[in-house]
């Protein structure tokens, strides 16, 4: 029975990579020399490192275009508020990663209420879609597609 996973990825060495440039990028920067600006990755999530909040939104706009031109979506990309010290101050931006329990519900709940020949099982971080025809499947995708949901999806492990 054909079928196919949809999952949320990000590659988080294309996201190093984006780290690196925009590190270089602050410390040639002008208006950055002496700060002591830096950007970090661990885990899947970026660490930056300014001496005030507008230094910081000045981080965030070199890092989005070389995260998007890595080919990371932006829409995995969760931003918490500043922390704002005396001398520093340290923003998280997060890599979202996997479909969690309520967008996995809410892509289910999607497919049933188009009434396609599909069945959708969530699995861990993944929905597994099933069906008897591929034409379905790719019917179901074009609909996950056109979705309007906040987090990119993947379509992986399409067997026939």
């Amino acid at each position: 029975m054909p079928s196919f996973d949809v999952v949320s990825e990000v590659d988080l060495h294309e996201a190093l990579n984006a780290v690196d440039q925009s590190n270089r990028e602050v410390g040639t920067r002008f208006d950055f020399k002496g700060s002591g600006a830096q950007y970090d990755l661990k885990d899947g999530v970026i660490t930056l490192s300014g001496q005030n909040e507008f230094q910081l939104q000045q981080m965030l706009d070199i890092l989005r275009p070389r995260l998007a031109k890595r080919g990371i979506d932006l829409l995995c990309l969760e931003v918490s508020p500043p922390e704002v010290t005396l001398s520093k101050a340290h923003q998280k931006a997060t890599l979202r990663q996997g479909v969690d329990a309520a967008l996995a519900k809410k892509i289910v709940r999607l497919i049933k209420d188009s009434k396609m020949k599909v069945q959708a099982a969530i699995q861990g971080e993944q929905v597994r879609v099933t069906g008897k025809q591929r034409d379905d499947l790719q019917e179901a995708m074009a609909l996950l597609k056109k979705a309007e949901l906040d987090l990119p999806l993947q379509f992986t492990n399409f067997r026939d």
